[in-house]
Protein backbone atom coordinates (compact mmCIF):
# COMPACT_ATOMS: atom_id res chain seq x y z
CA UNK A 1 0.00 0.00 0.00
CA UNK A 2 1.37 3.38 -0.99
CA UNK A 3 2.32 5.79 1.77
CA UNK A 4 0.21 8.94 2.18
CA UNK A 5 1.81 12.02 0.60
CA UNK A 6 1.99 15.52 2.07
CA UNK A 7 -1.47 16.53 0.83
CA UNK A 8 -3.12 13.44 2.34
CA UNK A 9 -1.37 14.03 5.66
CA UNK A 10 -2.44 17.70 5.60
CA UNK A 11 -6.05 16.61 4.98
CA UNK A 12 -5.79 14.14 7.86
CA UNK A 13 -4.41 16.77 10.21
CA UNK A 14 -7.26 19.14 9.28
CA UNK A 15 -9.88 16.43 9.87
CA UNK A 16 -8.19 15.43 13.12
CA UNK A 17 -9.13 18.81 14.64
CA UNK A 18 -12.69 17.49 14.89
CA UNK A 19 -15.96 18.40 13.22
CA UNK A 20 -16.61 18.93 9.51
CA UNK A 21 -14.25 20.52 6.99
CA UNK A 22 -15.50 21.47 3.53
CA UNK A 23 -13.80 20.21 0.40
CA UNK A 24 -13.50 23.79 -0.82
CA UNK A 25 -11.70 24.88 2.37
CA UNK A 26 -9.31 21.92 2.12
CA UNK A 27 -8.64 22.68 -1.54
CA UNK A 28 -7.92 26.36 -0.86
CA UNK A 29 -5.59 25.49 2.01
CA UNK A 30 -3.60 23.03 -0.11
CA UNK A 31 -3.85 24.84 -3.43
CA UNK A 32 -5.60 21.93 -5.15
CA UNK A 33 -9.05 21.38 -6.69
CA UNK A 34 -12.06 19.95 -4.86
CA UNK A 35 -11.85 16.97 -7.22
CA UNK A 36 -8.26 16.36 -6.09
CA UNK A 37 -9.40 16.59 -2.45
CA UNK A 38 -12.11 14.01 -3.16
CA UNK A 39 -9.52 11.71 -4.74
CA UNK A 40 -7.22 11.99 -1.69
CA UNK A 41 -10.16 11.28 0.62
CA UNK A 42 -11.01 8.13 -1.34
CA UNK A 43 -7.42 6.89 -1.03
CA UNK A 44 -7.45 7.51 2.73
CA UNK A 45 -10.71 5.57 3.02
CA UNK A 46 -9.10 2.66 1.17
CA UNK A 47 -6.30 2.70 3.77
CA UNK A 48 -8.88 1.93 6.46
CA UNK A 49 -9.80 5.42 7.70
CA UNK A 50 -13.48 6.05 8.39
CA UNK A 51 -14.09 9.41 6.69
CA UNK A 52 -17.64 10.32 5.75
CA UNK A 53 -19.20 13.20 3.80
CA UNK A 54 -22.38 15.18 4.50
CA UNK A 55 -23.69 17.42 1.71
CA UNK A 56 -23.42 21.07 2.69
CA UNK A 57 -21.10 20.36 5.64
CA UNK A 58 -18.07 18.59 4.20
CA UNK A 59 -15.90 15.74 5.44
CA UNK A 60 -15.56 14.35 8.97
CA UNK A 61 -13.13 11.83 10.45
CA UNK A 62 -15.07 9.25 12.45
CA UNK A 63 -12.38 8.12 14.85
CA UNK A 64 -12.33 7.58 18.59
CA UNK A 65 -8.55 7.45 18.72
CA UNK A 66 -7.36 10.54 16.80
CA UNK A 67 -3.92 10.89 15.27
CA UNK A 68 -0.51 10.92 16.92
CA UNK A 69 0.80 14.29 18.05
CA UNK A 70 4.17 14.68 19.76
CA UNK A 71 3.19 17.87 21.59
CA UNK A 72 0.13 16.19 23.10
CA UNK A 73 2.16 13.11 24.04
CA UNK A 74 4.66 15.35 25.87
CA UNK A 75 1.86 17.17 27.72
CA UNK A 76 0.31 13.92 28.96
CA UNK A 77 3.74 12.54 29.86
CA UNK A 78 4.68 15.62 31.89
CA UNK A 79 1.33 15.46 33.68
CA UNK A 80 2.48 12.11 35.08
CA UNK A 81 5.42 13.88 36.73
CA UNK A 82 8.02 12.88 34.15
CA UNK A 83 10.32 14.94 31.92
CA UNK A 84 9.88 15.31 28.16
CA UNK A 85 9.47 11.94 26.47
CA UNK A 86 11.95 11.04 23.72
CA UNK A 87 9.25 10.15 21.18
CA UNK A 88 9.47 10.13 17.38
CA UNK A 89 6.16 10.18 15.49
CA UNK A 90 6.13 8.66 11.99
CA UNK A 91 3.11 8.80 9.66
CA UNK A 92 4.13 5.51 8.04
CA UNK A 93 7.00 3.07 8.46
CA UNK A 94 7.84 -0.50 7.55
CA UNK A 95 8.03 -1.50 11.23
CA UNK A 96 8.81 0.51 14.36
CA UNK A 97 10.90 -2.40 15.67
CA UNK A 98 12.78 -2.72 12.38
CA UNK A 99 13.64 0.99 12.39
CA UNK A 100 15.24 0.79 15.84
CA UNK A 101 17.03 -2.46 15.00
CA UNK A 102 18.49 -0.82 11.85
CA UNK A 103 19.86 2.03 13.95
CA UNK A 104 21.41 -0.46 16.37
CA UNK A 105 23.06 -2.39 13.52
CA UNK A 106 24.33 0.88 11.99
CA UNK A 107 25.72 1.86 15.41
CA UNK A 108 23.64 5.05 15.38
CA UNK A 109 23.75 6.83 18.72
CA UNK A 110 20.54 5.97 20.57
CA UNK A 111 19.45 7.13 23.98
CA UNK A 112 17.92 4.49 26.22
CA UNK A 113 14.24 5.39 26.35
CA UNK A 114 13.88 6.40 22.69
CA UNK A 115 10.33 5.68 21.48
CA UNK A 116 9.13 5.35 17.89
CA UNK A 117 5.39 5.35 17.16
CA UNK A 118 3.68 5.25 13.78
CA UNK A 119 0.23 5.68 12.29
CA UNK A 120 0.77 2.74 9.97
CA UNK A 121 3.22 -0.11 9.44
CA UNK A 122 3.75 -1.60 6.01
CA UNK A 123 5.60 -4.64 7.36
CA UNK A 124 4.43 -5.01 10.96
CA UNK A 125 5.79 -8.13 12.64
CA UNK A 126 4.57 -10.36 15.42
CA UNK A 127 6.33 -13.30 17.03
CA UNK A 128 7.34 -16.38 15.01
CA UNK A 129 7.33 -14.40 11.75
CA UNK A 130 3.64 -13.55 11.85
CA UNK A 131 2.25 -10.41 10.20
CA UNK A 132 0.86 -7.78 12.58
CA UNK A 133 -2.14 -6.11 10.94
CA UNK A 134 -1.30 -2.39 10.88
CA UNK A 135 -3.96 -0.24 9.14
CA UNK A 136 -3.43 3.53 9.10
CA UNK A 137 -4.48 5.42 12.22
CA UNK A 138 -6.44 2.51 13.69
CA UNK A 139 -4.14 0.96 16.29
CA UNK A 140 -0.99 1.69 18.29
CA UNK A 141 2.37 0.68 16.78
CA UNK A 142 5.03 1.37 19.39
CA UNK A 143 8.69 0.50 19.99
CA UNK A 144 10.97 1.40 22.92
CA UNK A 145 14.77 1.20 22.96
CA UNK A 146 16.41 0.04 26.19
CA UNK A 147 20.02 -0.68 27.08
CA UNK A 148 20.72 -3.36 29.69
CA UNK A 149 24.27 -3.78 30.99
CA UNK A 150 23.89 -7.24 32.52
CA UNK A 151 24.02 -9.43 29.39
CA UNK A 152 21.51 -11.36 27.31
CA UNK A 153 20.73 -13.86 30.08
CA UNK A 154 19.48 -11.03 32.31
CA UNK A 155 17.02 -9.99 29.60
CA UNK A 156 15.22 -13.33 29.61
CA UNK A 157 12.19 -12.15 31.57
CA UNK A 158 11.77 -8.67 30.07
CA UNK A 159 8.60 -9.56 28.13
CA UNK A 160 6.95 -10.48 31.45
CA UNK A 161 7.71 -7.02 32.87
CA UNK A 162 6.49 -5.40 29.64
CA UNK A 163 3.18 -7.27 29.84
CA UNK A 164 2.62 -5.95 33.35
CA UNK A 165 3.48 -2.42 32.16
CA UNK A 166 0.78 -2.70 29.48
CA UNK A 167 -1.62 -3.84 32.21
CA UNK A 168 -0.59 -0.84 34.34
CA UNK A 169 -1.18 1.67 31.53
CA UNK A 170 -4.58 0.30 30.49
CA UNK A 171 -5.76 -0.05 34.09
CA UNK A 172 -4.69 3.53 34.89
CA UNK A 173 -6.46 5.06 31.88
CA UNK A 174 -9.55 2.92 31.43
CA UNK A 175 -9.99 0.87 34.64
CA UNK A 176 -9.91 -2.29 32.50
CA UNK A 177 -8.32 -5.45 33.91
CA UNK A 178 -6.51 -7.22 31.08
CA UNK A 179 -5.20 -10.78 31.25
CA UNK A 180 -1.67 -11.86 30.34
CA UNK A 181 -0.78 -14.88 28.21
CA UNK A 182 2.74 -16.27 28.38
CA UNK A 183 5.11 -15.21 27.04
CA UNK A 184 3.91 -11.89 25.62
CA UNK A 185 0.23 -11.45 24.72
CA UNK A 186 -2.44 -9.30 26.37
CA UNK A 187 -6.05 -10.49 26.42
CA UNK A 188 -9.48 -9.22 27.40
CA UNK A 189 -12.05 -11.95 28.02
CA UNK A 190 -9.83 -14.56 26.28
CA UNK A 191 -9.56 -12.38 23.15
CA UNK A 192 -6.23 -10.93 22.03
CA UNK A 193 -5.91 -7.18 22.54
CA UNK A 194 -2.16 -6.63 22.22
CA UNK A 195 1.17 -8.31 21.62
CA UNK A 196 4.77 -7.74 22.64
CA UNK A 197 7.85 -8.46 20.52
CA UNK A 198 11.22 -8.06 22.29
CA UNK A 199 14.30 -8.20 20.07
CA UNK A 200 17.87 -8.22 21.39
CA UNK A 201 21.33 -7.33 20.17
CA UNK A 202 24.43 -7.96 22.27
CA UNK A 203 26.84 -10.42 23.84
CA UNK A 204 25.98 -13.16 26.37
CA UNK A 205 28.08 -11.49 29.10
CA UNK A 206 28.27 -7.87 27.94
CA UNK A 207 25.84 -5.00 27.52
CA UNK A 208 22.83 -5.72 25.35
CA UNK A 209 20.39 -3.51 23.51
CA UNK A 210 16.69 -4.30 23.47
CA UNK A 211 13.90 -3.16 21.18
CA UNK A 212 10.56 -3.59 22.91
CA UNK A 213 7.73 -3.60 20.40
CA UNK A 214 4.12 -3.25 21.54
CA UNK A 215 1.07 -3.41 19.27
CA UNK A 216 -2.34 -2.60 20.75
CA UNK A 217 -5.64 -2.91 18.85
CA UNK A 218 -7.52 0.37 19.31
CA UNK A 219 -10.17 0.62 16.59
CA UNK A 220 -9.58 -2.21 14.12
CA UNK A 221 -11.44 -1.75 10.79
CA UNK A 222 -13.61 -4.72 9.80
CA UNK A 223 -11.82 -4.86 6.43
CA UNK A 224 -8.58 -5.80 8.22
CA UNK A 225 -10.03 -8.05 10.92
CA UNK A 226 -10.68 -10.84 8.41
CA UNK A 227 -6.91 -11.38 8.16
CA UNK A 228 -6.54 -12.16 11.89
CA UNK A 229 -6.48 -15.89 12.58
CA UNK A 230 -7.52 -15.86 16.27
CA UNK A 231 -10.13 -14.37 18.57
CA UNK A 232 -9.37 -10.66 18.99
CA UNK A 233 -10.74 -7.47 20.47
CA UNK A 234 -9.85 -3.77 20.49
CA UNK A 235 -10.04 -1.08 23.16
CA UNK A 236 -12.84 0.72 21.35
CA UNK A 237 -15.15 -2.17 22.29
CA UNK A 238 -14.44 -1.63 26.00
CA UNK A 239 -14.13 2.14 26.51
CA UNK A 240 -15.34 5.39 24.96
CA UNK A 241 -12.40 7.40 26.34
CA UNK A 242 -9.73 6.50 23.81
CA UNK A 243 -6.95 9.02 23.22
CA UNK A 244 -3.96 7.60 21.38
CA UNK A 245 -1.56 10.30 22.61
CA UNK A 246 -2.59 9.81 26.22
CA UNK A 247 -2.06 6.06 25.80
CA UNK A 248 1.46 6.55 24.35
CA UNK A 249 2.39 8.75 27.33
CA UNK A 250 0.90 6.36 29.90
CA UNK A 251 2.50 3.31 28.27
CA UNK A 252 5.92 5.00 28.17
CA UNK A 253 5.66 6.11 31.79
CA UNK A 254 4.59 2.70 33.15
CA UNK A 255 7.07 0.84 30.96
CA UNK A 256 9.89 2.94 32.37
CA UNK A 257 8.72 2.26 35.92
CA UNK A 258 8.65 -1.50 35.33
CA UNK A 259 12.03 -1.55 33.56
CA UNK A 260 13.63 0.26 36.51
CA UNK A 261 12.10 -2.35 38.80
CA UNK A 262 13.30 -5.16 36.52
CA UNK A 263 16.84 -3.79 36.43
CA UNK A 264 16.93 -3.68 40.24
CA UNK A 265 15.24 -6.96 41.24
CA UNK A 266 14.38 -8.89 38.08
CA UNK A 267 10.95 -10.53 38.32
CA UNK A 268 11.24 -11.10 42.06
CA UNK A 269 8.55 -8.51 42.83
CA UNK A 270 6.49 -9.01 39.67
CA UNK A 271 5.99 -12.70 38.94
CA UNK A 272 3.26 -13.18 41.54
CA UNK A 273 1.30 -10.26 40.10
CA UNK A 274 1.71 -11.74 36.62
CA UNK A 275 0.30 -15.04 37.96
CA UNK A 276 -2.75 -13.20 39.30
CA UNK A 277 -3.38 -11.96 35.73
CA UNK A 278 -2.62 -15.28 33.96
CA UNK A 279 -5.18 -15.77 31.17
CA UNK A 280 -4.68 -19.56 31.22
CA UNK A 281 -4.50 -20.12 34.99
CA UNK A 282 -5.49 -23.71 35.77
CA UNK A 283 -6.27 -24.49 32.11
CA UNK A 284 -5.12 -27.56 30.21
CA UNK A 285 -2.61 -26.15 27.70
CA UNK A 286 -0.21 -27.22 24.98
CA UNK A 287 3.31 -25.80 24.73
CA UNK A 288 4.85 -26.14 21.28
CA UNK A 289 8.43 -25.43 20.20
CA UNK A 290 8.00 -26.57 16.60
CA UNK A 291 9.97 -29.74 17.34
CA UNK A 292 8.28 -30.94 20.51
CA UNK A 293 5.10 -30.27 22.41
CA UNK A 294 4.01 -30.76 26.00
CA UNK A 295 0.54 -30.80 27.52
CA UNK A 296 -0.47 -30.15 31.09
CA UNK A 297 -2.07 -27.77 33.55
CA UNK A 298 -0.82 -24.17 33.39
CA UNK A 299 0.55 -23.22 36.81
CA UNK A 300 1.74 -19.71 35.92
CA UNK A 301 5.37 -18.55 35.80
CA UNK A 302 8.37 -19.03 38.07
CA UNK A 303 10.58 -16.17 39.40
CA UNK A 304 12.74 -16.32 36.24
CA UNK A 305 9.75 -15.96 33.90
CA UNK A 306 9.51 -19.57 32.75
CA UNK A 307 6.07 -21.10 32.26
CA UNK A 308 5.23 -23.83 34.80
CA UNK A 309 3.25 -26.79 33.49
CA UNK A 310 2.00 -29.67 35.63
CA UNK A 311 2.34 -33.06 33.92
CA UNK A 312 1.50 -36.32 35.69
CA UNK A 313 1.70 -34.61 39.08
CA UNK A 314 5.11 -33.04 38.39
CA UNK A 315 5.61 -29.32 37.68
CA UNK A 316 8.30 -28.29 35.20
CA UNK A 317 9.36 -24.84 33.97
CA UNK A 318 9.90 -24.04 30.30
CA UNK A 319 11.59 -20.91 29.00
CA UNK A 320 11.69 -18.64 25.94
CA UNK A 321 12.60 -19.16 22.33
CA UNK A 322 10.31 -19.89 19.41
CA UNK A 323 7.47 -21.30 21.48
CA UNK A 324 3.72 -20.95 21.53
CA UNK A 325 1.25 -21.68 24.29
CA UNK A 326 -2.41 -22.34 23.65
CA UNK A 327 -5.37 -23.89 25.30
CA UNK A 328 -5.45 -27.58 24.48
CA UNK A 329 -8.39 -29.77 23.56
CA UNK A 330 -9.06 -32.27 26.32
Amino acid sequence: MKAPDGNKLAILNALNQGGFVSGQALGEKLGISRAAVSKHIKTLQEMGLDIFKVTGKGYCLNSQVGLLNKTQIDQHYKALGANTADVEVHPIIDSTNSELMRRIQAKTALESGTVIVAEMQQAGRGRRGRVWQSPFGANLYYSYFWRLDDGLQAAMGVSIAVGIAVYDAIKALYQIDVELKWPNDIYINKQKLAGVLVELDGQPQGPCQLVIGIGINLQMPESFSQHIDQAWTDLNQHTQKLDKNHLVASLTYHLEQRLVQYRQTGLQDMYEQWNSLNAFAGDYVELNTGHRSWRGICEGIDPQGGIRIRQDGEVKSYYGGEVSLRKAQV
